[in-house]
């Protein structure tokens, strides 16, 4: 397994993702098609800027055309000033595999590894087993649940935080 940048090229990997229903279950539902090229294009021009990590997963370097889905490391204003936040999702037919839980220790390895971000916080829904125990098994601590807006939608989530210069399983 490999990461690497979102490209604008990502866009057909974005709407299996974004705009399935099943992968958007417990995120409000899916997202429309229309504006998912603009997605694309923002994330990557942040990923070519360095300014958030928005990887692709790609499960076989062998064939780099394959993707199976994405982690995203990128900090935003909190409650309590600049919070460091990941988030991931898996396609399909690559879950079940542990490519998450590899996806997100590699991410926070490359973190700790560049000194960047500092804590890092996990949002995922309370109905979202398969993250919840992505974060368990990486080294995340639970923190409280939480109220969190996503997509124009609040939802009841698991917060989660990692130090990934220490807390990394």
């Amino acid at each position: 397994m490999e990461l690497r940048d979102v490209v604008r090229g990502d866009v057909d990997a974005y709407v299996r993702m974004r705009c399935d229903p099943v992968m958007m279950a417990d995120l409000g539902g899916p997202q429309s098609r229309e504006g998912m090229a603009d997605k694309v294009r923002r994330d990557a021009e942040q990923a070519a800027a360095d300014t958030a990590w928005l990887k692709m997963i790609v499960p076989d370097p062998a064939a780099p055309e394959v993707v199976a889905g994405t982690v995203t490391l990128w900090s935003h204003d909190g409650d309590d000033g600049p919070t460091s936040e990941i988030g991931w999702m898996v396609l399909p037919p690559f879950q079940g595999r542990g490519l998450g839980a590899r996806a997100v220790r590699t991410l926070l390895e490359q973190a700790r590894d560049a000194d960047r971000w500092g804590i890092v916080h996990a949002f995922p829904a309370t109905t979202n087993a398969a993250s919840n125990g992505i974060c368990r098994s990486v080294g995340f601590r639970f923190v409280a649940r939480a109220d969190v807006r996503f997509a124009g939608q609040l939802f009841t989530t698991n917060h989660w935080a990692v130090d990934p210069r220490s807390d990394l399983k």
